[in-house]
């Protein structure tokens, strides 16, 4: 059997602003959006093979809790690049602060958060 990660789906609290730093930073397209789940919007953002899904609700949206004590909780998405010191200067362009730098077998890693608290873990093995 073969297995493969389509999609991730996070609630943020605007999924066309969050699809456009995605483009900008990642390069990724939309390849949907519309009405979902409880009265909901989404967006599809990333490449043919892969996605992220970005839902708002209807209403206020919850603020983020602690997600590496809470059970369920979403510690970070990962994003495999070729070029580490280029996305850190988009990253550092759009206002964002990365942090965690480090170098490890096989590869170099930081992290930051996009504008809802949502943590990436940004990787190169090359």
């Amino acid at each position: 059997m073969s297995v493969k990660l389509e999609h991730v789906n996070v609630t943020v609290s605007d999924p066309a602003a969050t699809a456009a730093l995605y483009g900008r930073l990642f390069g990724w397209d939309v390849r949907w959006e519309g009405a979902s789940i409880h009265g909901g919007h989404t967006v599809h953002v990333g490449s043919k093979d892969q996605y992220v899904a970005l839902y708002r609700g209807p209403g206020a949206q919850a603020g983020q809790r602690d997600n590496y004590t809470a059970k369920g909780g979403l510690n970070h998405i990962a994003v495999e690049v070729d070029d580490l010191d280029d996305l850190e200067q988009r990253i550092k362009a759009e206002g964002l602060p990365v942090y965690s730098h480090a170098t490890y077998e096989p590869g170099r890693r930081f992290y930051f958060n996009d504008a809802d608290g949502i943590e990436y873990e940004a990787v190169s093995y090359g």
